[in-house]
């Protein structure tokens, strides 16, 4: 997560502990008046529509109340699906053994998207064994967005 969504995380999340929800991630996109603030949230049952819903309604309080972000903006409540982001060391350890997407911010040997099996987490780097029977090291810090794979 970025600086801006990292801070805007930490705001939401007792609020939306409150409610029973996980704060999964949070994702802000800068554009304008068509800036994006996605947030993500999921229980142990999943989520629905009427979750994002009261979700939404009460990260919007928060926000009208703090206002950490100047301008227009849209916010996106949803569950993480399949396909679920991955922004902790815990949600890289949680699904170990999983398929995954990970991309750079910039590349490593001329390639910025790495896909394989979550390997583990050491020394806030995730261990990927790629689909060509090799393994990388990816730092953390480098990361620019990263999925789960699932294969269909």
């Amino acid at each position: 997560m970025g600086q801006q969504a990292v801070k805007i995380a930490a705001m939401i999340e007792p609020s939306l502990d409150a409610l029973g929800y996980e704060l999964v991630g949070v994702e802000y996109a800068a554009q304008g008046k068509h800036s994006i603030l996605r947030v993500y949230i999921d229980t142990s049952e999943g989520v629905d529509v009427n979750d994002c819903q009261k979700a939404s309604h009460q990260i919007s309080g928060v926000l009208d109340v703090e206002e950490p972000l100047s301008g227009q903006y849209t916010l996106e409540v949803s569950s993480p699906g399949l396909e679920r982001p991955l922004f902790t060391a815990a949600h890289y350890e949680r699904f170990i053994g999983e398929r995954a997407e990970i991309r750079m911010h910039s590349p490593i040997d001329g390639q910025r998207k790495f896909v394989g099996q979550l390997a583990g987490v050491e020394d806030n780097k995730v261990l990927l064994d790629l689909d060509n029977e090799q393994s990388i090291s990816l730092s953390l810090a480098d990361i620019d967005k990263a999925k789960l794979k699932p294969e269909w």
